[in-house]
């Protein structure tokens, strides 16, 4: 099974730029709460920050999935019967595995 699927070409096609969006975001985030924690802030602010970057991760983490699902999981469904099999398999472990 090829990992890379056809995902692998660079440029705007090539970049799930939502997930991207969402990732810098949760960056900026965690700087955030670095701050906040250097700074002594009240525990609960930092608390609420900290499910923030949570959150913008989990859906960051959405946006890849939906994109590997449309993508690498129809086509090797509409290629091949075991592949496409396989793929199904690894996206439930992956899902049951990170919580998504």
């Amino acid at each position: 099974m090829d990992k890379a699927c056809h995902i692998s070409k660079k440029g705007p096609d090539g970049v799930n730029t939502d997930a991207l969006k969402r990732l810098k975001r949760a960056e900026g985030q965690v700087r955030g709460i670095i701050r906040m924690v250097e700074d002594e802030n009240y525990c609960p602010d930092i608390l609420t920050q900290i499910a923030a970057a949570r959150s913008a991760l989990r859906k960051a983490g959405l946006s890849i999935l939906k994109r590997h699902v449309e993508s690498c999981v129809a086509d090797a469904i509409r290629s091949e019967e075991k592949e496409g099999d396989a793929l199904i398999d690894e996206m439930m472990m992956v899902l049951d595995r990170h919580g998504i």
